[in-house]
């Protein structure tokens, strides 16, 4: 059941806007529930909703011909789906899923252009936002191209714990396999040897982060890069 947003986010971009910004959209934000799986946008879908994930987060995914899948951002308490529909009208380019389900504050596109069209903090904000994702699609393609599978795979575990605020992450090998662009089989043999090393646990869908420092330490250099950039 969706409840309204009272006090305070985790969402960082919320976190960020002034009072009186956020009071106003406050007024409308909503507070759900998303569970793993759900497709928001597809390519060419009018944004209609704006996502705020607090505990959750969204892949954004570019689709082959063949069907295969391309992440191009993880977006958790970080960040937000949509803050491009600040500005005007706009379509989705990619595929919002819903990889990590937790609690998303949403709120109509129409209602929050409108506050932006008043705030000149929030259209900065959305602005800078916009570059940040931008620039982790910039990080993303080099780093699938030139990094091996485990610094990759490192890189995108650390990540997700960052971004969803929980070392525990519900995560089949076979959604894993599609954000990495490898086989499942390579999943598989990746995760073990990480098992064995006591960075993690692995067990039905569930994946649990038993030592962050290390796992980011054997994470490619783009797990810091993007890091800096987050909000």
């Amino acid at each position: 059941m969706d409840a309204p947003v009272v006090g305070r986010s985790d969402n960082r971009i919320l976190a960020a806007l002034p009072c009186d910004t956020l009071t106003l959209l406050a007024q409308d934000l909503k507070r759900v529930s998303l569970p793993l799986g759900v497709v928001y946008f597809e390519p060419g879908d009018i944004i209609d909703q704006i996502y705020f994930p607090e505990n959750g987060m969204i892949s954004l995914l570019v689709a082959t011909g063949d069907g295969a899948m391309v992440e191009t951002s993880m977006i958790g308490r970080e960040g937000a789906v949509g803050l491009q529909r600040a500005i005007g009208e706009r379509r989705s380019f990619t595929r919002a899923t819903v990889q990590i389900p937790g609690l998303f504050s949403t709120i109509s596109a129409a209602r929050f252009a409108k506050v932006a069209s008043a705030s000149p903090a929030l259209r900065e904000l959305v602005f800078r936002y916009t570059e940040r994702l931008w620039t982790e699609a910039q990080q993303l393609v080099a780093c699938n191209a030139i990094h091996d599978s485990l610094s990759r795979l490192c890189r995108w575990l650390s990540l997700s714990a960052d971004r969803s605020g929980s070392d525990q992450l519900p995560m089949t090998q076979h959604i894993l396999a599609d954000m990495l662009g490898v086989r499942r089989t390579t999943v598989t043999l990746l995760a073990q040897e990480l098992q064995k090393q006591g960075l993690l646990k692995y067990s039905r869908g569930k994946i649990t982060l038993l030592d962050r420092g290390a796992l980011a330490a054997r994470a490619c250099e783009c797990y810091h890069v993007i890091r800096q950039h987050d909000f």
